[in-house]
């Protein structure tokens, strides 16, 4: 089953690739989409071919500097508006913890491949987003617009101002950055261990002014009314927990099944329902992210064989040879000299 998203980035996406030298239409074309998807947000499209469109932009060779900001100039333009039919119900939450604890139940209608997790330590939060897609990199275009589409609402929560303590990319730093500083803020880290946004605990309880609970409850009763298409799937709210936890040393099924509410039993009993199991899945997002995090040259191989759970680098790399032929050392190798060539 593909992974699908809302449209609505394409509908931002229209007027910022025109403004850099990219002629919309024909990328979309290009990308097997129809170019109704440039002014409908509603529509339900592969996640996998809005990437696309980020790869013919990048290839066109009109002003590829400035193509790489697309990513970026996107969350800048997004507004709370642009969440849809879920906008209404995250304007009059009391608190931005509230806000996003909304966005999981009703993730459906956003996006397949998006999860956000809270992480809180001593009086700092870290919101982190982690994207589910069919490719071992989701790219640096699709992770910086959906941090940004996050950022946009801690700031519709906390004022259009607000400057948070720091926001983390594990991708490396584009060529330029004034787009970037510009939105994001001073304070970027690239080449980081996630990527997601750093804010003061207590900006997750701060009061917000505009807060309706009788509009709040009215927009839930909407939302709940609205027919959902499509299964549920099991396998990937498992991938985009797994994805959330693993690189934070809790990848196990306990917290796993925890995040989606579920006993252990249950979780393990359900999947087997559906041909699925646990290991494998864990597997496969260990998988995912290796190739993602072995990308980045900031990241050693002993600090990766950390993040994805294995007790010390050799048992990291018998692994990876077993699943990718090759220890990842030589794999990353390949990797850097496939990007010197442009390939």
């Amino acid at each position: 089953m593909p992974i699908l998203v809302r449209s609505a980035s394409l509908t931002k996406y229209s007027e910022i690739a025109r403004h850099v030298g990219i002629d919309p239409v024909r990328a979309l074309r290009e990308a097997g989409l129809d170019p109704s998807c440039l002014t409908t947000p509603d529509l339900r499209i592969p996640e996998a071919s809005l990437a696309r469109v980020f790869e013919v932009s990048l290839a066109s060779g009109a002003g590829r500097a400035e193509s790489r900001t697309l990513g970026a100039r996107i969350g800048e333009a997004w507004r709370l508006s642009d969440f849809g039919s879920l906008s209404l119900l995250l304007q009059h939450q009391p608190t931005l913890r509230e806000a996003l604890a909304r966005i999981e139940p009703y993730r459906h209608m956003l996006s397949d491949s998006v999860s956000v997790q809270v992480e809180e330590v001593e009086n700092t939060a870290a919101l982190h987003v982690a994207l589910v897609t069919a490719r071992p990199d989701p790219g640096p275009e699709i992770v910086e617009l959906t941090v940004g589409a996050v950022l946009s609402l801690v700031r519709a929560m906390l004022g259009a101002q607000y400057a948070p303590r720091a926001v983390h990319f594990a991708h490396a730093a584009p060529e330029r950055l004034q787009v970037h500083r510009r939105f994001f803020g001073a304070r970027i880290e690239f080449g980081s261990e996630f990527d997601g946004i750093v804010l003061a605990r207590a900006d997750l309880d701060r009061a917000n002014p505009l807060a309706d609970v009788h509009l709040a409850r009215y927009a839930q009763d909407l939302l709940d009314l609205q027919p959902r298409f499509g299964e549920v799937s099991l396998a990937d709210d498992v991938r985009r927990a797994i994805h959330l936890l693993l690189p934070r040393g809790a990848g196990a099924i306990e917290p796993v099944s925890e995040r989606l509410g579920l006993t252990p039993r249950t979780l393990q009993r359900q999947l087997e329902q559906r041909g699925e199991r646990f290991s494998s899945l864990v597997n496969e997002v260990r998988a995912s992210l290796a190739m993602r995090y072995l990308a980045q040259p900031r990241q050693s191989v002993s600090d990766i064989s950390d993040r994805l759970g294995f007790s010390e680098p050799s048992a990291f790399s018998r692994w990876f040879s077993a699943e990718f032929g090759q220890p990842p050392s030589r794999w990353r190798t390949a990797c850097f000299a496939r990007g010197r060539d442009g390939h």
